[in-house]
């Protein structure tokens, strides 16, 4: 029990880390912050559907790919922890504005809490969801840290955000990545062994 009091407090503080990076810093710009955000930013622009339900919409179907890999309790974790992200975007969103944005800043500062988001929540063995579940069955597919297959997904999606937005996104959004999967690789690998290669090895 004190296990799983744990796990949760901190599925909801990656999730909540997670979305304050997205929806404070990284989102006002349409900075994508991964494939599933590309998703997302694209819904928001064409269709002016709110960001925080378009990327729990594709998190979520994203997630139904993965269940059968991956088992119902990584799917309940999930679930969870991305239902956090899309709450705390639209707290943030709603509650928060920031006078004089820097571009630069921003992009530094979401880019470090969208990681440390990401990396706290792989560790506990839990996806961002969207396509992080596809990066995680990768990862644990060859046996090796997320940050590489995550990049790759994702910077293939900024194209098409890119060519329908602005290819001013692509840069940006690659400059994140970087950052961001940089700082899941180092806070997955404090704990590689431990917690994330053995959760998930076995479906419950």
């Amino acid at each position: 029990m004190k296990h799983r009091i744990q796990k949760g407090a901190l599925v909801l503080a990656g999730g909540a880390i997670q979305g304050l990076g997205m929806g404070l810093f990284l989102f006002p710009h349409f900075i994508p912050s991964g494939g599933a955000g590309g998703i997302a930013v694209l819904f928001n622009y064409l269709f002016h559907i709110n960001m925080g339900p378009a990327l729990w919409m594709v998190n979520f179907s994203m997630l139904v790919i993965a269940v059968k890999y991956l088992g119902k309790r990584f799917a309940l974790w999930t679930i969870i922890g991305i239902t956090m992200t899309s709450l705390s975007i639209d707290f943030f969103e709603s509650h928060f504005f920031i006078l004089n944005r820097n571009l630069v800043y921003d992009l530094v500062i979401g880019s470090v809490l969208l990681g440390t988001g990401i990396g706290l929540l792989m560790r506990q063995g839990v996806s961002n969801g969207g396509v992080g579940v596809i990066a995680f069955m990768v990862a644990l597919g060859r046996d090796i840290l997320p940050g590489k297959p995550l990049f790759l997904i994702n910077c293939s999606i900024f194209f098409l955000t890119g060519a329908i937005i602005s290819w001013k996104i692509i840069l940006l959004a690659f400059i994140s990545q970087w950052i961001s999967t940089t700082v899941v690789d180092l806070i997955c690998r404090m704990s590689f062994q431990a917690s994330y290669t053995l959760d998930f090895r076995k479906k419950p």
